[in-house]
Parts: C-alpha cells; structure tokens; sequence
C-alpha cells in the first residue's frame, strides 16, 4: 500500500512537472503581443480627435499647433505644423508612437521619424467611403479595437441613412452647391475630398468636383459662371465673418444670394474624424431646408 502510494505521488509530481515545462514552452513559442503605445504624438488635428475619441488622450503626449478639438488637446506639448513639425520637439517627449496622416503630413516627415528608430502609422484614408475602416486600423495598432469599430459603425450607419434620403433626389431636383473653405482667397471644396463626398452623399452637384484639384481657387467671376443654387461657407479656420461678407457682396447678383440660399458650418466635414457623422447630419438638415427654397 506504502509503494502505492510513493509511486502515485512520484506520478503526480511528473505530471505538474511537465505541465509547468509545457506552459512556459507555449509562453515562449508564442507571439508576444506589443505593449499598448503609452505616449502618442498626434501630427494631425483628425487624428487627434480620433484619439480622444478612442479614449486615449492621456496617451496623447504631443499634438500639432492646428490640433484644437478637442479642448483637452490645447493642453498637450505642441510640436510645430502639419507640414513641417519639429522632429527635435517629437523626440523630446520620447513617443512609441507618432501618428499621422496623407492629408496633410508630408510622406517625408514619416520617413525621416521611422530612419530614427519612431514607430509610426500613418492614417491614408481620405474618401468618406474608406474613413471607419482607416478607424479600425488605427484601433487596432493602438489595441483599441472595441471602441474604433464602435466609432467606425456609428459613422458607416450615418452614410448609409444618408446615402438612402440622397438616392431618392430626382435628377431634375438636384441642387448647385459651392462649398467656401476660405473666402479671401477665394478657396473652395473640390475634387475628391470629404466635402464633395458628403454633397453627392445627400444629394447636391458641387460645382467645383470636375477640377481635377481638391482645393481650388476660384475667381468671382467663376463662381458666377457655375451658378451654384446654394453656398456654403465653412469656418474651420476662425472667424470668417467679415471676409464672407465681403465675396457674398461681389457675388450679389446670384440667386442663391438675393434668395438667402446661404450656410455656415463649422469644420467638421474638414477632418476624417469622429465628428464627421454629425457634419454630415448637420449639413443634411441645413441643406434639406435650403432646398426647399433654392432659386428654380
């Protein structure tokens, strides 16, 4: 019985002993996963906001000066320019990782970061279509999953109403829309950019989509030779207020300025961010309104 019971204990101590050997075996073989980055460096204001968004702002260590949304990020070190930050201020705040994007980083700024060792991700979607998955990646890279594709649905739950109340504007109903990103210079939305998705999106023809540029200068002249039905006047950059109205007295002999077809918005539809979802539900309403009373 005493032999029994020595050999059933030598078994069992075997078995722990291998089930410890084949444990840390599995622990060594497999992946390891990265750390969750702990200090971001945003280098574009959208980023920024889908940081936040994704609560991780206290990650966030550094931001650019255009980064203003939300109020949190004025706080943060701020490290020069989308164009041309500071890569000296950059590596000063010791970031493992530096987030940026197509529109508005220069490639080169990327580059230089990942030759001095900076892990980087770089955010390329710029067409509404291509937004909540550019978010998930994103989500992903910084394990943030869960909360990117709540954010990434919300917004592809937004195109699609949107994008059915459009399908139903008869070609015939279809209204003339000129989008102002800047009036003094005369700059508008153009060509494949997330205003004029957001226009065909609810169903408006942007006068400036057949340029061939994103951002367009347009003459006075121009403008009233395309005839838009409705003008909308984003203020993304600061008070515009005097500078718009001095184009809308230039431009008087429209009728989308005698008959009041006139918006203002702020910049939301400027950043592929998280408040995208509302530019679009805000600008649906404002421009639904406007149809209504558009010159024929």
């Amino acid at each position: 019985m005493g032999k029994n019971i020595r050999k059933n204990s030598r078994f069992g101590a075997g078995v722990l002993r291998t089930a410890y050997l084949c444990a840390a075996f599995v622990l060594l073989c497999a992946p390891l996963q990265a750390a969750a980055p702990q200090r971001i460096v945003s280098l574009a204001p959208a980023m920024t906001e889908i940081l936040f968004a994704l609560e991780l702002g206290e990650q966030v260590v550094g931001v650019t000066s255009f980064c203003d949304r939300p109020l949190q990020a004025r706080n943060r070190t701020q490290v020069g320019g989308m164009s041309n930050p500071s890569l000296e201020a950059i590596l000063a705040l010791k970031p493992d990782m530096v987030v940026l994007s197509t529109d508005g980083n220069p490639r080169e700024v990327a580059l230089r970061l990942q030759s001095l060792g900076v892990k980087t991700h770089v955010f390329t979607a710029r067409r509404m279509e291509n937004i909540p998955q550019g978010i998930r990646d994103l989500g992903k890279v910084l394990q943030a999953a869960v909360a990117a594709e709540h954010l990434a649905q919300n917004l592809e739950h937004t195109i699609l109403r949107h994008a059915q109340a459009g399908e139903t504007v008869s070609t015939i109903d279809r209204k003339r829309a000129l989008f102002v990103i800047w009036p003094e210079p005369l700059i508008v939305a153009g060509t494949d950019t997330l205003v004029d998705d957001t226009l065909t999106l609810l169903g408006f023809d942007n006068i400036a989509a057949g340029t061939g540029v994103n951002y367009p200068r347009f003459s006075v002249e121009e403008v009233l030779r395309r005839k838009p039905d409705v003008i909308i006047f984003g203020q993304g950059q600061g008070a515009t207020a005097s500078l718009a109205d001095g184009l809308m007295q230039r431009l008087g002999s429209l009728g989308a300025i005698r008959e009041d077809c006139l918006i203002f918005v702020d910049d939301a539809l400027y950043r592929a961010g998280p408040r995208i979802a509302e530019g679009i539900t805000d600008l649906f309403h404002a421009l639904s309104e406007r149809r209504e009373h558009a010159p024929p």
